[in-house]
């Protein structure tokens, strides 16, 4: 009996050893199946091409004035009137403000003393009784002294340098002008101008005259067209863009100074490479934007790009990929940089 079942343990154990080299070798090919069958995440792309499009750009600006002046004396004294309020219009040379004028009656005396010295030192000079040098002394103190009345009476009335209207009060009659603030702020806002910053690719193609299209959030629905007046030479180089002054005629007043304005520039037709909305990628956490290419190994490259104008549903492209590259339009989640794809063909 001990014989038989030692003899049925060794034909077990044989047909074990028998069927092993197949389970192996079924192991192994589901393996290699397994390695053969890795899962390509499946994009679709669309070749970038260039067209013929109208440059045109998109900024927000505020108004400012033309130009703008702080009316004060240039010494501290007494305001005796005021004769313009706040939004009163005023024109150039326009009588604003009365200061003091004891001071100018002080410096009145003072030059017709001067000038009695000068007439009596002069009158001696002639007949030998004065020196060359007391002569020009009198005659520089002459005319120090009634310089002093000029700058005096230029300070009793004081004018508005320019047409505009007062925007700023910030004294009443027979306040003590103490320099701190000016007595009056007058704005020239016909015309207004508004300050874009440019990105530099634009520099070589902004030139002095071209129209701009304007539109204001308090104005809805009233559109104005202004002009290039003035454009910067130098570019930032932290920001990469350069500042242009836009003019508007104001003749009806409408706009004010601190309007927030939206502009729109036209610089003319480019070839340029346009490219769908849908394939652009926005940076977390930054504002740049980025594209996914394929690679003619059917890797991705993840590329910065530089947009224009938005045409519809597509995107101008300034910089970061040239035509003629595939650019990943659908089944971009999830994508990294350097990944292996599968394109799927349109």
């Amino acid at each position: 009996m001990k014989k038989l079942k030692f003899t049925g343990i060794l034909v077990v154990v044989a047909a074990v050893a028998i069927g092993m080299p197949g389970c192996n070798k079924k192991a192994a090919d589901k393996t290699l199946n397994a390695a053969d069958s890795v899962v390509t995440q499946q994009v679709r792309a669309q070749q970038a091409s260039a067209r013929e499009v109208e440059q045109t750009a998109s900024f927000t600006a505020t108004v400012l004035p033309e130009a703008k002046n702080s009316i004060a004396p240039q010494t501290p004294g007494r305001i005796r009137k005021i004769f313009v309020e706040v939004g009163n219009r005023v024109a150039k040379g326009q009588k604003l403000v009365q200061m003091d004028a004891v001071q100018q009656s002080v410096l009145k005396t003072q030059v017709d003393n001067l000038q009695e010295t000068y007439n009596r030192i002069e009158q001696l000079y002639n007949v030998g009784g004065a020196s060359k040098q007391d002569l020009d002394n009198a005659k520089t103190q002459l005319e120090v002294a009634q310089t002093n009345l000029n700058n005096a009476q230029e300070n009793t009335y004081l004018l508005s340098p320019l047409t505009g209207v007062v925007t700023a009060r910030n004294y009443d009659d027979g306040d003590l002008f103490n320099g701190q603030a000016p007595v009056l702020t007058v704005m020239q806002i016909n015309p207004v101008k508004l300050t874009v910053n440019i990105s530099e690719a634009y520099f070589p193609k902004i030139k002095l005259g071209m129209t701009a299209d304007v539109t204001f959030d308090a104005l809805e629905g009233e559109n104005f067209t202004g002009k290039i007046g003035l454009i910067y030479p130098t570019v930032d180089p932290l920001t990469r863009t350069f500042a242009a002054d836009v003019k508007l005629p104001n003749v009806n007043g409408k706009i004010r100074p601190g309007m927030y304005g939206r502009l729109n520039i036209n610089f003319g037709k480019e070839n340029r490479i346009v490219i769908s909305d849908k394939s652009v990628v926005k940076q977390q956490g930054t504002n740049d934007r980025y594209v996914y290419i394929v690679n003619n190994d059917n890797s991705v490259s993840y590329k910065k790009v530089e947009l224009g104008t938005r045409i519809g549903n597509e995107y101008v492209i300034l910089s970061g990929i040239e035509e003629g590259d595939k650019v990943v339009v659908d089944g971009l989640a999830g994508l990294i940089d350097g990944e292996k794809v599968s394109v799927v063909e349109n």
